[in-house]
């Protein structure tokens, strides 16, 4: 069937059957009321027009002589816009389709669009949107279309008056939005690049009246197709329609609905809320009590009050597949990726590899098959993450209520019409830029018109295929707030995330582990407090068979939560078998031996000498060279060279893998290499990503070849066109070094020239690595390592304002709990601990008294690597931050800024002052 949409009228090509026009106006009511012209050789049937008055549509029947392309020709002198749903028909149809799309599209295309943001970083609403909307207004100004974008966060490349023809930074409500498209009159409106927030706001212009008003056509994702996937009710409805299986559930709008619905449906429950975004209200209720919190917590998070109610899949698998569909019914999946952690457990707080790894080739056909129905069946014009459950394996599926429920192989969760944070990992992932695709497809292109701008080789319509793994870890905010409820489930907890990319599972995980910047823990981290079993009830030639019943015993963090990483290894080391332990979180057992693999490799290091074969081995399994020389007693430079090849595209977007070949050769014109932020946490969020993208683009206006360092997916700085050439790796000193030395160049002498190094602009990750490269005599490009030095350690700052005569506070930099008790005591209660080379305050406490100080002083310094604190006297009083800019000599002063509290409100103008 092929459907079009006009700005007034619409044509929809059919077969000429009843039956095919009735589906055609039951299907969903995104079929526009105009134009049904049924094909094949009845002729005029006055039945069918009279038919078609009573279902809404009115219809038109061609002459059995009227060839397809005549009667697209005719249809287009008549203003209709073809456009291609579903594949009826398809080898008579593709005539009409391709030409129909080709001629109606452009016709068609709007000539303004209103972009709308996310608003300000929230959990599950992060950088990934900034990174979308931007790759999104870049694509539309290649096609001519007029981009007005409006968001409220500053922090964010989007809101770049180089990136949109016009920026509104204002609140994101739906009056503000009515008066901007007042005043711009849009053609188009494109919600799917904006979260949920874009979304929700999209809906509520449209139930306002705005958009049919000001005659603004919603692009990309329809109306009814939002409503359809976000709607819990018309979702499980649609699936019913198509033949796809539905869970057990029910869709209440009340508590008093709820408990109602306990009559037919038995604890534990999944609790959906609606139009949500993160799973923001929503959980697993295993008892009354839970299911009353949860109930109420969801229904006062859905803008329309509905949550759904579902049986319980915890232990399935949790599969996704990224699809993309354009308007001649051309669809492609980008990426399928798995979760380590089974259902249960939000996708944005589990550990997910992309490509899949245990599913079998039936298994991934049959959801890739399920996915393309489903992105048909709503109608999508863009990309949408869809989310599966499979059931478990016969290890984990023994453990699980009826075998694991082998009635249905799948169930269909949920469905995201829109790009989400899965979509960044799927694009960086694969290479293939989901956003600039969805955006040139929302405007009228097809995938097979749409280059593939990373690649330049392929067409957007040829589906990406990797021959390596990539492996994507959460990033919590726990060190930040260690007494916080370190539990997880299906309502999302994480800030950020990390993406490391190498050609086994096991290292690519390794790695990952290294990005996510957790101070005192890598991949040999165990808690003192851990403890397998009760020695005096279980024996060690026991262990390896240790029973569910036993691992319950354990003093170990194997439920959902963000230590569980560690405990599992934990677990290997001690000889429990992957089997065993698959049965206690329902992870997959071929996750469990690749831990185990990690594990054997550890003892291996620690119990043999280290040769040539074993070092090599080690290194392709993803260890560091700081755990080698841990676990072998051995310093990294003790460790020997080693072979690395750098995997690329057209594009120069790299990977650090042992191998035999090495792709990334080096940049020969002058460059240099900006150190990323990382992840996004509390504290170091979008703002330094901001800061490494405008780095990279003035590296490049100068005619220096910009070279960016990152491990964060979600972020502007790693896409593909932001740099000369990215490396996707870990922010530590092992990665920087190879790196630099894989940029080397020989100069007059006998010594390599290093590439300069910018760590201004990447957050404390990014500063703290400045010593590293001073360390090892690496250049630094603006302020020297010294510089930096002075400005982070406290009590070299200290003796710095000493000696140019600037008043501080009175205190001290401590070095033990001793000093620190001393000073408190000479300077007076209250005081402020500040511990070194820290972000966002972490560990920053104001103290009462000598207790708090002893509680507080062993986590400043952990935070601060063993550096000083400063302990100083807490004043009350006016809070202002000077932002400057030096060349060497000259000082611009671009703003000083009034803090009114903690959080700050800050303002820009600090009009309480005094002139001077």
């Amino acid at each position: 069937m092929v459907r079009g949409y006009g700005l007034t009228d619409s044509v929809a090509i059919t077969s000429f059957q009843k039956e095919w026009l009735e589906e055609a106006a039951a299907y969903d009511s995104t079929l526009p009321k105009g134009w049904l012209v049924p094909m094949g050789s009845g002729g005029w049937d006055d039945s069918f027009i009279e038919q078609s008055r009573e279902l809404g549509l009115a219809q038109i029947c061609p002459r059995a002589d009227l060839t397809t392309q005549e009667l697209v020709d005719r249809l287009h002198a008549e203003g209709f816009v073809v456009r291609c749903h579903g594949l009826f028909n398809e080898d008579l149809m593709r005539h009409a389709v391709d030409v129909g799309c080709r001629r109606g599209d452009l016709n068609n295309k709007p000539s303004k669009v209103l972009v709308i943001g996310s608003g300000p970083i929230i959990i599950g609403q992060a950088a990934e949107f900034d990174y979308a909307g931007t790759q999104a207004c870049k694509a539309l100004r290649e096609e001519g279309v007029i981009t007005v974008l409006v968001n409220s966060n500053p922090a964010t490349i989007m809101t770049d008056e180089d990136i949109a023809d016009v920026v509104y930074i204002e609140p994101l409500t739906v009056e503000v939005l009515t008066r901007i498209i007042a005043a711009e009159r849009p053609d188009g409106i494109l919600p799917t690049l904006g979260g949920q927030t874009g979304l929700n706001l999209a809906v509520e212009l449209a139930d306002a009246g705005v958009l049919d008003e000001y005659n603004v056509r919603l692009l990309g994702t329809p109306l009814q197709t939002i409503r359809n996937a976000e709607d819990r009710e018309l979702f499980r409805q649609l699936l019913s329609d198509i033949g796809e299986p539905v869970l057990p559930s029910e869709i209440v709008e009340s508590m008093e609905e709820a408990h109602e619905a306990l009559k037919t449906l038995n604890l534990p429950l999944v609790i959906r809320p609606a139009y949500t975004l993160g799973g923001t209200g929503g959980g697993i209720a295993t008892t009354l009590d839970e299911f009353s919190t949860i109930v109420a917590s969801g229904l006062a998070a859905s803008p329309i009050n509905q949550i759904l109610l579902e049986r319980s899949l915890i232990g399935w698998k949790e599969i996704e597949y990224e699809v993309m569909r354009d308007a001649a019914d051309n669809c492609i999946t980008i990426c399928n990726m798995e979760n380590i952690d089974p259902m249960g457990v939000h996708t944005g707080d589990s550990i997910v590899v992309a490509p899949s790894q245990t599913l079998s080739d039936k298994e991934y056909q049959l959801l890739r098959s399920v996915s393309l129905k489903i992105i048909r069946a709503l109608g999508i014009e863009g990309g949408c993450n869809i989310q599966m459950a499979l059931a478990a394996g016969d290890v984990v599926g023994k453990t699980l209520p009826d075998g694991g429920g082998k009635d249905n192989e799948y169930y269909i969760i949920e469905v995201n019409p829109r790009v989400s944070r899965s979509s960044a990992l799927a694009s960086k992932a694969t290479g293939y830029p989901i956003a600039r695709v969805a955006a040139k497809i929302a405007v009228g292109k097809r995938l097979d018109e749409i280059p593939n701008a990373v690649t330049q080789q392929t067409l957007a319509a040829f589906e990406p295929a990797l021959d390596y793994c990539v492996v994507k870890i959460p990033r919590w905010p726990f060190d930040k707030f260690p007494a916080g409820d370190r539990s997880i489930n299906t309502q999302m907890k994480a800030t950020g995330e990390v993406m490391a990319i190498d050609r086994s599972f096991e290292a690519a995980f390794q790695k990952a582990v290294r990005s996510l910047e957790i101070t005192n823990r890598d991949i040999l981290w165990e808690d003192s407090g851990w403890c397998l079993a009760d020695s005096s009830e279980t024996d060690s030639a026991d262990i390896p068979a240790l029973s569910l019943e036993g691992l319950d015993k354990a003093r170990l963090p194997l439920h959902p939560n963000d230590e569980r990483l560690w405990a599992l290894l934990y677990t290997l080391r001690r000889g429990v078998s992957p089997e065993a332990l698959s049965r206690k979180p329902g992870i997959d057992p071929w996750f469990t031996r690749a831990f185990q693999n990690i594990a054997l490799m550890e003892e291996e290091l620690l119990s043999s000498h280290l040769d040539t074969d074993m070092l090599w081995r080690a290194k392709r399994l993803g260890f560091s060279d700081e755990k080698i020389g841990e676990l072998t007693d051995r310093t990294p430079q003790q460790d020997g060279g080693h072979l690395r090849r750098r995997v690329r595209a057209h594009t120069p977007y790299f990977y650090s893998t042992y191998e035999q070949e090495n792709e990334a050769t080096p940049i020969t014109s002058a460059k240099a290499l900006v150190v990323g932020s990382g992840p996004i946490r509390i504290g170091q969020g979008i703002e330094f990503d901001y800061c490494s993208v405008h780095a990279a683009w003035a590296l490049g206006e100068e005619g220096v070849s910009s070279i960016m360092v990152n491990s964060n997916p979600e972020t502007v700085s790693t896409d593909f066109d932001t740099s000369d050439r990215l490396y996707f790796e870990p922010l530590d000193e092992e990665s920087l070094l190879d790196i630099l030395e894989n940029e080397a160049l020989a100069g007059d002498g006998a010594e390599l020239e290093f590439p300069p190094s910018i760590v201004q602009f990447g957050g404390q990750t990014a500063i703290n690595l400045s010593q590293t490269l001073d360390s090892v005599e690496m250049p630094i490009l603006g302020s020297s390592a010294r510089s930096i030095d002075i400005a982070s350690d406290r009590h070299l700052f200290e003796e710095f304002l000493a000696r140019t005569g600037i008043p501080n506070p009175p205190g001290a930099a401590v070095s033990n709990l001793e000093q620190a008790l001393n000073v408190a005591q000479r300077v007076g209660y209250p005081v402020l601990v500040r511990p070194s080379y820290v972000l966002g305050g972490r560990a920053m406490e104001i103290v009462q008294n000598a207790t708090e100080l002893v509680r507080y002083m062993t986590h400043a310094f952990e935070a601060g690597m063993g550096r000083r604190v400063l302990i100083d006297k807490y004043f009350e009083g006016r809070e202002v931050e000077v932002d400057a800019v030096c060349d060497g000599e000259n000082v611009l002063i671009p703003g000083i800024m009034e803090m009114w509290s903690a959080p700050a409100f800050t303002a820009a103008t600090p009009w309480r002052f005094t002139p001077a």
